[in-house]
């Protein structure tokens, strides 16, 4: 006879903060919603909203006031196979193979541990041909990159539109250049000297930072309908990402300062975008990875049980593509 909900265990990676290493705690099994799924977890991808919730930033308040009691789990990107199925999921059955995202305003639990259970409506179904690490990807990067692409810049609608991607070899940069340029977009990316052959791989005129002014050479290949910032305004200051659109362009930045915020708050070209999976904007992602459209950059794989070293690296900011912790 199986154990109850309430009698099952899970393994999952917490801390009470970033100066206390990460390390495996036994948890009770959170009980199903009638619109939740339960997954024996895969992959997960690394986010450096993952490390900024342990230093106690806006999100890791507001996950301890809005999360499940007990021990804080972080992690957000998450792949797996699904275990239970609450009494209202029609879309997913017992085995099947998915990519989602964890929501802790939903009472649901980070992803760094060997069980999450996840929205049906923010998870999508994975191809046997998409491998789990690779979807680990999708959810915060992925959807990013989509989200400005599609609702803030509405590339897809402005065949020809010039966009330009700061930090065009990071988790959202790599995936963003792609993408635009399956919208038909001229993209112009900017990295180091290290990744320039890669971004021009992926289809992008590539700018090398460490070998002058990005932004004034960036200037003479614009101006631009989209400027997705995902390095921050320390080394592109807003105005000037401003000064580079064309009429109606609009600029997002993916990590804002203080400084950005008033001008995220009122109306105007700039805007910031943190990727909220769902099904909708999960799926076509997961299309163009099947369909050899798009590309997804893994950094490094790491074991679970290594998930502080993966911060570590997270924390350098040299990562290429994304990080992947993998079972």
């Amino acid at each position: 006879m199986s154990p109850s909900v309430s009698e099952r265990t899970v393994r999952a990676l917490s801390s009470k903060n970033a100066k206390i290493p990460l390390d495996f705690i036994e948890l009770p099994s959170l009980p199903l919603g009638p619109r939740q799924v339960r997954l024996d977890v895969r992959a997960v991808g690394v986010n450096p909203v993952d490390w900024k919730m342990r230093d106690y930033e806006f999100l890791g308040v507001m996950q301890r006031l809005l999360g499940p009691r007990g021990p804080v789990v972080v992690g957000i990107d998450v792949t797996g196979v699904v275990t239970e199925v609450g009494r209202e999921v029609t879309e997913f059955a017992i085995g099947d193979r998915v990519v989602g995202a964890t929501d802790f305003s939903k009472g649901e639990r980070g992803a760094y541990a060997e069980e999450a259970v996840v929205s049906a409506d923010n998870a999508a179904r994975l191809p046997d041909s998409v491998p789990f690490d690779v979807a680990g990807a999708l959810p915060v990067a992925g959807v990013t990159a989509w989200m400005a692409l599609r609702e803030l810049g509405r590339i897809h609608e402005r065949p020809g539109a010039r966009v330009l991607v700061l930090g065009a070899a990071g988790g959202v940069g790599h995936l963003a250049v792609q993408l635009a340029r399956n919208d038909g977009a001229f993209v112009v990316g900017v990295s180091s000297s290290r990744n320039v052959a890669l971004v021009e791989a992926w289809g992008a005129k590539s700018i090398d930072h460490t070998r002058g002014s990005a932004l004034e050479e960036a200037q003479a290949l614009g101006p631009y309908e989209l400027i997705i910032d995902a390095v921050g305004s320390a080394a592109y200051p807003r105005g000037r990402c401003v000064a580079l659109l064309a009429p109606k362009g609009v600029l997002v930045k993916v990590v804002p300062i203080a400084s950005d915020l008033p001008f995220i708050a009122l109306p105007g070209p700039t805007h910031t975008v943190l990727g909220r999976a769902t099904r909708a904007r999960l799926e076509p992602l997961v299309a163009a990875i099947a369909e050899g459209k798009l590309e997804v950059r893994l950094h490094e794989r790491i074991p679970l049980r290594e998930a502080e070293r993966a911060q570590q690296v997270s924390r350098s900011g040299k990562v290429v593509g994304k990080l992947v912790l993998v079972r």
